[in-house]
Parts: C-alpha cells; structure tokens; sequence
C-alpha cells in the first residue's frame, strides 16, 4: 500500500495536517461483473460524496498499530464490496455502470491533535473543524468516473479519534452505507472472512431500467449553492421526549395533563387518585403501553398511528415554517426520503447494495402548517409516508424514464425542509475492537438551508438526534420556538 505526505493549504490552516494518503486494494479480486446504475442511483450524479463517521476515544494501541489494522481490516472489507473498489464508467450507448475492476480506494491519515473531543460535541453549532475530516469534500457523486468510489480518513484527536467515510452517492444509499462501515467494525473487531449482513448486488428489479442520463453541457453540477451562510445544530431528543411528542400528536391528550399522566388503571375509567411525573420511569412504560393498544384513541381511528418520527417531523416543519416568517398563502414543502426495499413487490433484499430510496413531498400552505394544530401537519406526512407503495415506486421510476435527470437538491423557494438519513441506521453499532461511538457527525457535502439528517440517539430506545441546517436567521428563529425546543433534550 504505498503512502505518501501531503498537506493542504486549507489544512494547515486549519492545522489539519494530512500525514499520509495510501491506496488500499481488495484482499481478494472482484468476480463481479459491472453493476448498471438504477433509477434511483442516476439522480444522485450530481449530488455530493455522502460524508459520515463516527467519534471514538482514543484507543489502547500505538497509532501506527491501529493504521496498520485499519487497513487490513479495509482491504478484507472490500473482498465483500467490491464495487466500493471500482470506478464508474460510461458506455458508448451513454449507461452508467460500477465497474469492479478493483483499482482501490483512499485512505488517509490525519493529525489534529490540537482538537478535543468536547470540542467535536459542540452543545451549540456543529464546529467548522468538523468538515476536515473528511476526504472528498464537496466532490460531485459523477467524478466517481475519475476518483476512487470511497476513502476513508482516520483522524487522531488529542483525546480520541474519528473514522470517516466519504462515499460516492451515486453508488451507494444511506442503508448501503451503514451497511458497509458496520462491516468494516466487524471485520476490525473479529478479523473474520465472514460477515453477518452480505450485501445483494442483484440487478433485477424494475429499477433497472433501459432510460439513458444524457449530460450535454459536461459532467452535473450540484443544484444549490455552495456559498450561502448557514448554521448547523444537532438537536437531541430523549426516549421520553419521544414518547410525550407521539402521544400528543396521536391525540391522547387526556393522558397529558401539565406534566403528570394518571396511572393506567385511571386511565382504564377506574378510580385512583395516584400520578406519575413525565420523568419517572413508570411513564414511559405505560406511554408505550397505551400507544401500543391505542387506548385514547387517534386523531382518526380508520388510520395507521402516526409514527414517532413522523411526529418529530410534523413538530419541526411548524417551527421552521414559523421562523422564516413566511406569507400565509405560501406553499412549504416537507421532503421525506424513504426506503423502497420492502416497498416494491417483489421486495429487495434489506441489504440490497445501491439506491434504493425516493423522496415524498407534502405540500401546504405555510398558514395551513400554523394554524392547524402539530396531528393535521403529522397526519399529512403520515398519508404520504403509507401510500407510498409499490405501485407508487413504480410510477416514480416510470415519470423519472419519461424524463430522465438529476435530483435537484436546495430550498429553490425559500419554503423547502429535506429530511435525510434515518434513525433506524445502525450508526452505534461500530465497534472496531475498542468500543462503540461516543457521537455521529457529518461533513460538509449536500448541505444547503432547510436540509435536515436524522440519527439514533447515542442512548437508544427510540431516542433520536436532528442534525439542522438552517439559514442564521431561521435557526434563532427554531433557538427561541417554544413548542420545539420543550422537546429537546439538555439544551
């Protein structure tokens, strides 16, 4: 793996210093022929690397031991990956492939031993430090014809460590992603040939199709710009806090009284004179006792319940809405991305390799998100989210071949939320060999006002951090918003 020194003028002024960049290979060679780029990888040509990686403390090994480990754990990752190690390509007839010709991937190592952990864990904005560790930055996902598909930087810290991925979106999804550095902890941590979530590069399903990406003026361009002042916050919302948002937009109002909820057996019409503050234990357990049964019934008993996450996004698309300060008549739009795997019939296997993902819109006006109460706008994203199925995918993948084109990402109108990501990626679940994450941070890539990225929460159990980039103005606007911030944990 032959290395070399380089440093940035960039870097050294953020005295980042880039000690070494190597190319890592396979162990093995890929018998993976090319893999052609779907409907719903195409779109994200234009979009940057997805830029994600985990904090640890420092381990208890020399750095040149744990580089050295790093590495061979990598090369035997990819023998699993193997379209990670490739390049992209374009034929003759204008499809866009993988090709798995095994040329490598980067891996870089980092110094910056004057940041600190507490440093990275910022309780207010995401520091800028962060975007520096990671490769790639700000690299369009069609550039994957000319650079490797991955690279993985490994940033020692004067007190920890950050491992982080930057990964060609066109390639790969959230799901994918996960997939991959799960693995590569795996790997690490046991050094085992086998893995226990292979990954299905099948190319059979009606996302494959036979429509071709022209790009006529040149290589895409992302559709936001690069240089409009933001602010980036991680918000943190508890198991708990969770549980009271579901329960108050599932419309159980009549448990929710200043704080207090009556013991079950009151609540079951029989006599008790007995209560529980929001935080004892006993509450969340029977919270999500009468959630379950849905006991108190929903806002409409013929509908699915309004799930956690839906009820955390109805709660943030009122209280941006509410800082922009727009006109009444105007329409906002909250974007959803959603996993179509288990959508389409047949489904895709859950670790199918690739894009598998689209994105809902729900429309209303901004006096409709304000003026109706946080179950209609929940409510509203819930139908979206449930009739997205497979005739829906379906018809997403038709409309996209009658006019084949890249995903126009940005807040085109000033009105746009974009939620990415999920809390349901096992982001917690990387040890190397020395223990989980302490935080999950992003880099700079697709970032833009109103793009929002959810995370599992470091505590589990349904807790979740939103990672929210806003315009400076709409994030004080969401700073001093009542109804939100109630619900965010240690602010």
């Amino acid at each position: 793996m032959p290395c070399s020194t380089i440093m940035s003028s960039s870097q050294s002024q953020s005295q980042f210093l880039v000690v070494s960049n190597c190319t890592v290979f396979p162990d093995r060679k890929s018998i993976i022929g090319n893999l052609k780029l779907s409907v719903s990888d195409l779109p994200m040509l234009s979009c940057h690397y997805i830029q994600k990686g985990c904090l640890f403390t420092r381990p208890p090994l020399p750095i040149h031991s744990l580089l050295s480990l790093l590495k061979n754990s990598l090369s035997r990752t990819l023998t699993h990956f193997p379209p990670l190690a490739g390049r992209l390509s374009t034929d003759s007839q204008g499809y866009v492939y993988v090709t798995c010709n095994d040329a490598g991937v980067h891996f870089l190592h980092a110094n910056a031993s004057h940041i600190h952990i507490r440093h990275i864990l910022s309780s207010t904005d995401v520091p800028d430090s962060v975007k520096d560790l990671f490769a790639f930055d700000r690299t369009v996902s069609y550039e994957g014809h000319f650079n490797p598909i991955l690279a993985v930087q490994v940033t020692e810290l004067a007190d920890g460590v950050f491992i982080g991925c930057s990964v060609n979106h066109a390639v790969t999804d959230g799901t994918s992603f996960w997939n991959f550095f799960n693995t590569f902890a795996e790997v690490c941590r046991g050094g085992a040939r086998r893995i226990s979530r292979p990954p299905d590069f099948r190319r059979d399903s009606v996302l494959i199709s036979p429509a071709v990406l022209g790009f006529p003026d040149g290589a895409p361009k992302v559709t936001f710009s690069l240089d409009a002042p933001l602010r980036e916050r991680i918000f943190s919302f508890s198991r708990d806090s969770i549980l009271k948002l579901k329960a108050k937009v599932n419309n159980y109002r009549q448990l929710i009284d200043n704080g207090t909820i009556n013991t079950a057996a009151e609540l079951m019409g029989k006599q008790s004179n007995d209560t529980l503050k929001v935080s004892d234990g006993k509450f969340t357990a029977i919270l999500e006792n009468l959630l379950r049964n849905g006991i108190g019934g929903a806002s409409n008993s013929k509908t699915t319940e309004i799930s956690s996450f839906q009820s955390l996004c109805a709660l943030l698309w009122r209280a941006v809405t509410r800082a922009r300060k727009l006109p009444g008549s105007k329409k906002t739009t909250f974007r959803m991305a959603v996993n179509c795997r288990h959508r389409l019939q047949p489904k895709l296997d859950p670790y199918y390799f690739g894009n598998a993902i689209q994105s809902i819109p729900t429309y209303a006006t901004a006096n409709d998100v304000l003026s109706r109460d946080l179950p209609w706008c929940a409510e509203q994203l819930n139908k979206n989210v449930l009739a997205h199925n497979d005739g829906t995918v379906r018809r997403f993948a038709e409309d996209w071949e009658g006019n084949p084109r890249c995903f126009p990402l940005g807040n085109f109108d000033g009105a746009m939320i974009t939620m990415g990501s999920s809390p349901r990626f096992p982001m917690y679940d990387n040890d190397f060999g020395w223990g989980r994450p302490i935080a999950v941070r992003s880099g700079r890539a697709n970032k833009f006002d109103g793009k929002i990225s959810a995370f599992p929460g470091r505590e589990g159990e349904g807790s979740v951090d939103l990672e929210v980039v806003l315009a400076p103005k709409t994030m004080a606007g969401l700073e001093s918003d009542l109804e939100f911030m109630q619900y965010v944990s240690g602010r």
